[in-house]
């Protein structure tokens, strides 16, 4: 299902993948700096969430401003959270690469606010841009740090913009519950010499619904 999300004087093109029954919970989904809410990436992620009862929203939003692109995520969350049509527990903020950056930053600002409401279950970072290539001695961690949330980074074990070693270093600072699922061989683009595209994001599909559905399970227990 197509829809326009209102931000600011203008809108967000966004698709709907809707699961049969009702769904409680569900996941906003947007991608990196190029591209946009059809990156096959997404659309595969969303169509197997969606049909494992997962309700996803993915968006496009232009633009190579982490600060703008933050916003707009924002303006999404604040349309699903008042949304008639989907009367939702909780939801999952997704992204890929940049999107991912954009992700973390809405959630550390909402839960610096102080109406932290529970309603951002957790956060997942597909092929997270902890740096640029060649320079890891600047990372982008600084969000990280402050999320409280569950995270789950799934992430290419040869990624020229995660180098292995420095996510985990973030990773055992964090005080969130977390956890890395490496993609052998992976890039950033989450290309592996030897595997198709689909064969990876079967992967990667897999790994984040179980460990959506054993933080929902959590959290609800």
């Amino acid at each position: 299902v197509k829809v326009k999300i209102p931000f600011g004087n203008k809108y967000l093109d966004a698709i709907f993948s809707i699961p049969e029954k009702k769904p409680t919970y569900g996941v906003i989904l947007t991608h990196g700096a190029g591209g946009d809410m059809n990156f096959p990436h997404l659309v595969s992620l969303a169509a197997y969430l969606a049909s494992h009862g997962v309700l996803c929203l993915r968006f496009t939003c232009k633009g190579l401003n982490v600060a703008y692109r933050t916003k707009a995520f924002k303006a999404v969350v604040e349309y699903l959270k008042l949304s008639d049509d989907y009367k939702l527990s909780g939801v999952f903020l997704a992204g890929r690469s940049m999107g991912s950056r954009a992700a973390a930053s809405v959630i550390r600002q909402l839960s610096q606010d102080d109406d932290d409401d529970g309603f951002i279950q957790g956060l997942v970072c597909l092929s997270y841009p902890l740096h640029r290539p060649k320079l890891q001695s600047k990372l982008r961690d600084e969000d990280l740090l402050l999320v409280s949330c569950p995270v789950l980074f799934v992430s290419g074990s040869a990624d020229e913009m995660c180098e292995k070693q420095l996510l985990e270093g973030v990773v055992s600072k964090m005080k969130a519950p977390k956890k890395i699922h490496w993609i052998d061989k992976a890039n950033h683009g989450m290309a592996v010499k030897g595997r198709t595209t689909n064969d990876v994001m079967e992967e990667i599909n897999a790994q984040v619904f179980s460990w959506l559905r054993e933080n929902v399970q959590l959290q609800h227990k």
